[in-house]
């Protein structure tokens, strides 16, 4: 399969479940930061603010990742208080691995 050129033709690729997953974590990017810039960056979704790259998501094999790009951000969330919110999930390398199922909280 080509690769997307869109974040709406990489959704319409995904299962359903990790689709629906994947459009609530969308928003919820929109929502928090409606001035970053989306579009596809690594093959995946990916968003840029004031032009560097600030997180992308993908559907996996085995459910669905947040890609942070930078470890120091997961740290920061801990700070922030939001490391009991986080603890169901998987952490590693500046990433948040989830499944469909258990999608991630606001």
């Amino acid at each position: 399969m080509p690769a997307a050129a869109t974040v709406d033709e990489y959704l319409a690729a995904c299962p359903d479940d990790q689709r629906r997953a994947l459009q609530l974590l969308r928003d919820a990017i929109r929502a928090a930061v409606p001035e970053a810039t989306e579009g596809i960056a690594y093959s995946m979704p990916g968003y840029r603010l004031g032009g560097r790259y600030l997180l992308g998501f993908a559907a996996t094999k085995s459910g669905c990742s947040l890609y942070i790009g930078r470890a120091p951000v997961l740290a920061s969330m801990h700070d922030r208080g939001l490391a009991d919110e986080l603890v169901p999930y998987r952490l590693w390398k500046g990433t948040i691995n989830f499944t469909p199922d258990r999608p991630l909280p606001h």
